[in-house]
């Protein structure tokens, strides 16, 4: 399974309201979204796939295939490439896979591990290279060398050698902690209990991907069904299940082996390589297996060849591969890139294209997302698309409906592809006689009853119901409960939906006095008194909470977990936060100013967040929560003994021995807080050649400025 598409061309978005794992809704063009509206969605986008991710890394059962995932996951993107001030602090951009799941002991990686971005296309590809060379200064024709392999579909692992010998392997988990399956590994073929040559490290990780091969589920399966026990469904998930044996007798029992690929931590290496592909050659030497297929590309040419190759390749294969990977060569090249959110600057997996399929359109309906949106899903006959069952697909809205003639009863087809949510793409036949009459769009919501509008210039329809709509009240609440928000244990949505339907829940504040309607919980069907016990245990745990996860938990329009990130790193107390935000209604005041100064919050979310204080019943329902709520100040991470860490810097001018980028990436990796304008609260300017007005406010306002090269002295080359 892909763990974090990437794309380069915004396409669709999905509106409603669906459970995790159930969403088939109706997509808008990413284009035609506005910031509110992206905001919700990538609320929802981000527990959707982490229902999935966990689904998928813990229980070995997922629900939607890998095309599947991969489209929820680069719609994420696409939202953060068009409205990257929105990106939430859960992002799934930033995670990778699940949290580890129970049975097994927990292991800390000394190295985390992460995931990759994904392309689709020639474009993506030739756009992951352009993106290198911009970050590292080079030339736009300069060429860049590949270190090329298959992308193998099994679960990834974590082996820790000490002088040589394998002292423990872990799943990846959640990028920084896994499950400790030692035992099963020393039975996965192609991992050496001692490294061959006497060259290695005094400690290092090897990183790489347990596979059954087709062969060996075959004939699993052919056992397991002669025995009668469960089958698998398919290569991946049996390698996965056979590795997360409590018993190590049954893992041995199973055809399981293992390609390396990279390495984590190293603690005194001898001699690095300096290269990808040798590094992938001293795995070899230490007596690992990897892939044959590892080749060097020389330009993208070369490396799209590869991918052409292994595509027509692929079904002769005796593992399955999901699609190529493509790496930088040169290490230190790699090093410079280092990483953005979870993902290596450095590499890229290049995808393969999935699959359609044609069924029969039973029935159109209409979703209300928390934004009001009106959404069209296509009820569908089910019908296999690329290994999952599909019911449902999205319809987009009301004019893709009637551009492409869609009818209640006509053969359709669906696609599940790497750039889509599942969608109809196309009615079959549409000339034929005896079709349904065209579908006429509510005028209606066909929740709370109120009075539907197309606002003019966007392809949306909202219900004019606001507040007095559940299906947005609802959602507003789900949002405040969710992880990266207050994160309150038993309530999911049914819960939510079920206590604002019968009142017991209307507002944040409600479900603190929560504690105070025991009674009316007990008598509830299905509540007994262990699980409202712990319910109410889960929300007097979360009486006291960050401020970050506070100011997310609000649902302010386009304030993600990031931005929600940035306003606590900058104001620290709620109270000033609160005070600033009020404050910054007088554009032309102090607070207003200084709110222009954070990166990444452009005038839009500043708009939103004054607008929010400007409403009485947003400031009421503040103090309401704090009658039950402490939030806690932001505490700024400590970056080791970094000179920067805690500073605020500006860059301005151009830079001659890093790109903008690099610099920036360096600096906030650092600890330091990159802002986009000169106040009285920033510590350093680093000007570069050609500096304007950016460097001449920082003397008028007494701000050190330094070079470039003062700077580097400064953070330490």
């Amino acid at each position: 399974m892909s763990k974090a598409p990437r794309q380069s061309t915004p396409k669709q978005k999905t509106s409603g309201n669906p459970a995790p794992g159930k969403r088939a809704q109706v997509q808008q063009p990413i284009a035609e979204l506005n910031k509110m509206e992206a905001s919700f969605e990538l609320a929802q986008l981000a527990r959707e796939i982490a229902h999935h991710r966990r689904l998928y890394y813990q229980n070995d059962a997922p629900e939607i295939t890998d095309a599947a995932f991969d489209a929820l996951v680069q719609r994420n993107d696409a939202i953060e490439a068009r409205f990257p001030e929105l990106k939430r602090a859960d992002s799934p951009s930033d995670k990778v896979g699940a949290e580890p799941a129970q049975g097994f002991a927990k292991v800390r990686h000394l190295q985390p591990m992460l995931s990759l971005d994904n392309a689709f296309s020639r474009d993506d590809v030739a756009d992951f290279l352009d993106r290198i060379r911009r970050f590292l200064g080079l030339a736009g024709d300069a060429p860049i060398t590949l270190a090329v392999e298959p992308k193998i579909d099994g679960l990834s692992a974590n082996l820790l050698y000490e002088d040589g010998r394998f002292v423990q392997g872990a799943t990846r988990g959640d990028g920084a902690v896994g499950e400790d399956i030692t035992a099963n590994l020393r039975h996965v073929a192609g991992i050496p209990h001692r490294l061959k040559d006497g060259n290695h490290p005094k400690r290092i990780e090897i990183r790489g991907e347990v596979y059954m091969p087709k062969s060996g589920f075959l004939r699993l399966n052919q056992a397991q069904a002669a025995a009668g026990r469960q089958v698998f469904a398919n290569p991946r998930n049996a390698a996965a299940g056979s590795l997360r044996q409590l018993d190590a007798r049954i893992t041995a029992a199973r055809p399981l082996f293992f390609f390396a690929y990279a390495v984590g931590a190293v603690e005194d290496m001898p001699a690095h390589p300096g290269s990808q592909h040798g590094l992938v050659r001293q795995l070899e030497n230490w007596g690992f297996t990897v892939t044959p297929q590892h080749r060097i590309a020389q330009s993208l040419d070369d490396a799209l060849q590869f991918y052409e190759a292994m595509q027509a390749e692929r079904a002769a294969l005796d593992f399955d591969i999901d699609g190529v990977v493509y790496k930088v060569d040169r290490v230190d090249w790699q090093e410079r890139l280092g990483f953005v959110g979870r993902a290596p600057r450095w590499a890229i997996a290049h995808k393969f294209p999935a699959e359609q399929a044609q069924t029969v359109l039973n029935n159109i309906t209409i979703q209300v997302g928390r934004t009001g949106v009106l959404t069209p899903v296509a009820e569908l006959e089910p019908v296999n698309v690329g290994g999952v069952i599909v019911s449902r697909a999205t319809l987009h809205n009301q004019d893709e409906i009637a551009r492409k003639d869609i009818r209640i009863g006509d053969r359709v087809i669906v696609q599940r592809a790497g750039d889509v949510i599942p969608q109809v793409v196309a009615v079959i036949d549409p000339e034929r006689t005896g079709r349904g009459k065209p579908f006429a769009f509510p005028v209606s919501c066909p929740v709370c009853g109120s009075h539907v509008e197309r606002v003019e210039g966007e392809a949306a329809t909202r219900c004019t119901g606001g507040l007095i709509c559940a299906a947005q009240v609802v959602e507003r609440l789900r949002h405040f409960v969710s992880r990266m928000a207050f994160d309150i244990d038993g309530l999911g949505e049914k819960h939510i939906d079920a206590f604002f339907r019968d009142g017991l829940v209307k507002s944040p504040a409600d479900l603190f006095r929560l504690a105070d309607r025991r009674t009316e919980l007990l008598g509830r069907e299905g509540w007994g008194e262990l699980s409202v016990d712990n319910l109410l245990r889960a929300i007097a745990a979360r009486r006291e909470i960050p401020l970050e996860r506070f100011i997310f938990a609000l649902g302010i329009p386009q304030v993600g977990e990031e931005t929600a990130k940035l306003l606590a790193r900058h104001y620290l107390t709620l109270d000033a936060w609160r005070d600033a935000m009020i404050a910054a209604a007088d554009e032309d005041g102090a607070a207003a100013q200084d709110l222009a100064t954070i990166a990444r919050i452009g005038p839009s979310i500043r708009a939103d967040l004054v607008g929010f204080f400007a409403e009485q019943h947003n400031r009421d329902a503040i103090a309401d929560l704090l009658r039950y709520v402490e939030v806690k100040p932001f505490v700024p991470p400590q970056i080791g003994h970094s000179p920067v860490a805690g500073k605020t810097v500006v860059f301005t001018g151009s830079l001659e021995m890093l790109s903008r980028n690099e610099a920036k990436a360096r600096a906030e990796a650092l600890g330091a807080k990159v802002a986009g304008s000169v106040s009285k609260k920033t510590d350093y300017v680093i000007v570069g050649a050609d500096a304007g007005s950016k460097a001449a406010k920082a003397q008028e306002l007494g701000v050190r400025t330094l070079s470039e090269q003062e700077w580097l002295d400064l953070i330490g080359g």
